[in-house]
């Protein structure tokens, strides 16, 4: 007998053998058969899908979990049109609070806003009290002077980490603005979160995601680093999962700053522990390095300078660092997610890999290039050789991509997050958010920027990056489970896989290309259970 049957849908299988069904059936989680394959079977539960798109749940292959459900506690700045609207708010939420109390808010855009938030206005907005301010990018934030105060910058007794930026004025005086390994000199004062906190946070992301279809999600950072929220982050997901709060498939990437030799001749986690380790549920994903930082803060490390601006921006550490790392996590059979965003960057990101293949080789190590933001032609054949898989995050086309366009100039404009240029030269290209560095993440407003590639102001961004439809919905299912190492257990609905489906309004490989980010989406199940949707399909995931 079945655990479930699920009918009369229009199911998008992302199986070539067997394209579309209208039956599935689900016994212990996994799917068991289509159509005729299940005809006779009882089940203990029937769902009438009453005429919904049936595909493969979504997967977000970058996203930062806890932090998005961090932002969702915190005071949103994504809206804010202007710099006295910032402040507005600001002072607002100062008046509720202690003498004492943060003022922590996320979200804000320099690009939108004018500017940069200014220390003294801040200082002013907040009432002398702590102003912790993120930026959208997560590469940058601006802090009032009683967080510098207390974090040694106004005197000079901090020491700013290697790859940190802390602006000052003409005069020398810090701004307020910390880029990069900088905003660990506010991160000292706040970390480590408590597991409690964090995995609260877990279950308010973890819930937004099920609205949106999403049934697998990799955290693209833990545990150590300006990315980390606590040592034991990993825990935070445990005991999310133990409440039932956890209503998706995890692959967590540790930090590069955790991991350190185990024994004479490995390299990761105590006790050995490396990618692949955990369940189906949750489980250890690739090491997660920076390379360098950002192109909305002039970070990203590039070969020429910005535009208009100047500066090559920074690397994430010294280079024979970066390699030394890189090489060492090769060599302890670690998958790479290497965050590199400039052209530079990701030179030297795939000059270590060559070396890595060159000195133990791997054939399908599968490491990655996370944005991949921007990539000069001569590049694509090397990343192809190496079978590296990038991944870019197409809604930033539309949220930042104006930003994007003015930091590089015209002429590097077709470098600017790839799509079309990765799947002609090869490479497997999952779909992914960075949220919370976009304000809306749903993987189906993701698909529409693949498509349309269209920024806020309405400028198409490379429009030859376009792909189709079925190329962009296929990022979030094929190739996302092909970037984990799990095509053979999810990212199609077929015999054997995991029962992870969701269920939408319309069919997105059809629809307009401007009405694919509004698709309802209907109910999400992950193994069989109902994580999202009608009440008659709610049940425990796990």
């Amino acid at each position: 007998m079945l655990d479930l049957v699920l009918r009369d849908v229009r199911a998008l299988t992302m199986n070539p053998d067997r394209p579309t069904a209208h039956t599935i059936g689900v016994l212990g989680g996994r799917i068991v058969g289509v159509d005729e394959e299940i005809a006779d079977l009882p089940a203990r539960r029937v769902v009438h899908g009453d005429g919904a798109v049936a595909a493969p749940g979504f997967a977000d292959s970058h996203n930062h979990m806890v932090w998005y459900g961090l932002s969702l506690a915190e005071l949103d700045l994504s809206g804010c049109r202007s710099a006295q609207e910032l402040y507005d708010l600001v002072a607002s939420q100062a008046a509720s609070l202690p003498s004492d109390g943060w003022v922590i808010g996320s979200g804000y855009d320099d690009f939108v806003i004018g500017g940069h938030p200014d220390r003294a206005a801040l200082d002013r907005a907040g009432g002398g009290r702590p102003v912790w301010l993120k930026h959208r990018s997560a590469h940058m934030c601006v802090a009032s002077s009683a967080i510098l105060d207390q974090a040694g910058v106004l005197d000079g007794s901090a020491r700013v980490p290697e790859g940190g930026v802390v602006e000052r004025d003409a005069d020398g005086n810090p701004t307020g603005l910390l880029a990069e390994q900088a905003q660990q000199l506010v991160d000292a004062l706040v970390k480590p979160y408590p597991v409690e906190e964090l995995a609260a946070a877990i279950a308010r992301a973890a819930k937004r995601y099920a609205a949106e279809g999403l049934t697998h999600v990799t955290e693209a950072g833990i545990g150590g680093g300006w990315i980390g929220h606590s040592p034991a982050e990993a825990a935070a997901y445990q005991l999310a999962r133990s409440r039932g709060d956890l209503l998706q498939r995890v692959e967590l990437m540790p930090a590069t700053e955790v991991l350190h030799p185990v024994g004479p001749d490995a390299f990761g986690l105590d006790l050995g522990l490396r990618t692949g380790f955990g369940d189906e549920f949750l489980r250890i994903g690739p090491m997660k390095i920076f390379t360098d930082g950002a192109l909305s803060s002039r970070t990203a490390a590039v070969t020429e300078p910005f535009h208009g601006h100047g500066g090559h921006g920074v690397l994430g550490d010294d280079p024979d660092v970066l390699r030394e790392r890189i090489l060492a996590a090769h060599r302890g059979g670690w998958r790479i997610a290497a965050h590199a965003i400039g052209d530079r960057a990701i030179d030297l990101t795939l000059e270590a890999f060559e070396a890595a293949q060159r000195e133990l080789p791997r054939p399908d190590a599968r490491h990655r290039i996370e944005h991949s933001a921007m990539v000069r032609p001569d590049q694509l054949p090397r990343m192809a050789a190496l079978g590296v898989i990038p991944v870019p995050q197409s809604r930033f086309l539309h949220e930042i991509g104006d930003t994007m366009i003015e930091a590089v100039g015209d002429e590097r404009e077709p470098w600017l997050y790839r799509q079309k240029s990765f799947v002609d030269a090869g490479l497997v290209v999952p779909g992914s958010s960075d949220r919370p560095c976009v304000s809306n993440g749903a993987p189906l407003l993701g698909m529409r920027a693949m498509v349309d590639r269209t920024t806020k102001a309405g400028r198409v961004l490379s429009p030859d990056e376009r792909v189709d439809a079925t190329e962009a919905l296929r990022a979030y299912t094929t190739h996302a489970a092909f970037a984990a190492g799990q095509e053979n257990e999810r990212g199609r609905i077929a015999a054997g896989m995991f029962a992870d489906l969701v269920l939408l309004d319309a069919d997105p490989t059809t629809a307009p290309t401007a009405e694919i980010g509004d698709i309802g989406v209907r109910a999400t199940f992950v193994a069989g259970h109902a994580v999202h949707g009608a009440e008659e399909f709610a049940a425990d995931p796990t």
